[in-house]
């Protein structure tokens, strides 16, 4: 771009954002950018240079793949020198997995990467998808001395910036459907936006953006609850090609004390697979070796995840995978905070 304006292009995925309702059916389909921006004629009052990349065809974020999230590194890198920033529309369902796995693959990023979308069709009178792709898109463009203000993946929704990584879906039927139980806001915009510089990450030297898309995705997450059967607990360990395990736990990292439990996680670890013991308690965040179960888990080999949420330790865990690491690397990084998903 030649221009002065700030330049921003938006990477429309699909999603609920981009949906159209069929008159007989009444379900939900999605429609080209083309129209979105025909039901936003403000976008042009922003006075940016705004341009489009679409997927095609559009697709709904319950089919989300990690080659979609290559697919996405790859578009961004492809245009980096390009633009200012970068907004994504992206169905709310997987955005934080996307969020989350984008944070990782894109390295030495110094722009923003906004992930934005909406819970009403942006064709509905009430949709909350025009604001939010407008302010989304104010946030993207945003700089302060020459420098973007928020050079990080983020996800914008109902007023709140997130860290990408740090976010989850809590809710399908309100318009904040995100939230961020174990970091602040990056920016609440009201009035005005208001920045919360302290806590965004900003680039110690810049480099030049590289992409890492080697992902492994022979990873499943294994829920634990009362009355876990060890015939289908077995089964799960012994899936051929697994790698890598989540274990959702209770509270701070517990589980049931029976012994076949640890004996399999034992048996496993020492095979390789990677177990990385990750809080079901929205607002939790795992303690190894604070009650006796998880002191347990903690001599079997299995790695804390501390306060990380499911969605980004399951692709932390692809991505860690995917560099083909020696197992005792692959845990020393999952303990470490790559991209401000965890805890220092």
């Amino acid at each position: 771009m030649t221009s002065e304006k700030q330049s921003i292009l938006i990477i429309y995925t699909g999603g609920t954002i981009g949906m159209r309702e069929d008159p007989k059916t009444k379900t939900l389909s999605p429609m080209k950018f083309e129209l979105i921006q025909e039901e936003i004629p403000e976008l042009h009052k922003l006075g940016f240079e705004i341009e489009s990349v679409t997927f095609n065809p559009p697709i709904d974020s319950a089919n989300m793949t990690p080659a979609i999230w290559i697919q996405l590194a790859k578009t961004i890198k492809t245009y980096y020198s390009q633009y200012d920033g970068f907004v994504i529309l992206h169905g709310t369902d997987t955005m934080a997995y996307t969020a989350s796995a984008l944070s990782y693959m894109l390295e030495n990023l110094d722009k923003p990467v906004i992930m934005t979308g909406s819970q009403l069709p942006i064709g509905v009178l009430r949709t909350d998808g025009k604001e939010n792709i407008i302010t989304a898109i104010q946030i993207a463009a945003a700089k302060k001395d020459g420098k973007a203000i928020v050079p990080e993946v983020c996800i914008y929704f109902s007023s709140h910036l997130f860290r990408g990584n740090r976010t989850t879906k809590e809710d399908s039927q309100q318009f904040s459907a995100f939230t961020s139980h174990h970091y602040p806001k990056l920016a609440i915009a009201g009035v005005d936006i208001k920045y919360n510089y302290e806590k965004i990450n900003y680039p110690r030297s810049k480099g030049i953006l590289s992409i890492n898309t080697s992902i492994d995705d022979n990873v499943i997450v294994l829920k634990i609850f009362p009355g876990l059967n060890q015939k289908y607990f077995d089964a799960v360990l012994a899936l051929p090609g697994l790698k890598g395990i989540i274990l959702e736990s209770y509270g701070s990292g517990n589980m049931p004390t029976f012994p076949w439990i640890f004996e399999a996680i034992r048996q496993s670890t020492r095979s390789g697979i990677v177990f990385m013991n990750v809080s079901q308690c929205p607002g939790g965040k795992v303690k190894m070796g604070y009650y006796e179960t998880s002191r347990e888990l903690q001599e079997a080999g299995v790695v804390s995840g501390k306060d990380i949420t499911v969605e980004a330790a399951v692709t932390k865990l692809m991505f860690l995978l995917g560099q083909n690491l020696p197992v005792a690397e692959v845990k020393a990084y999952l303990i470490q905070n790559l991209s401000g998903e965890i805890e220092n």
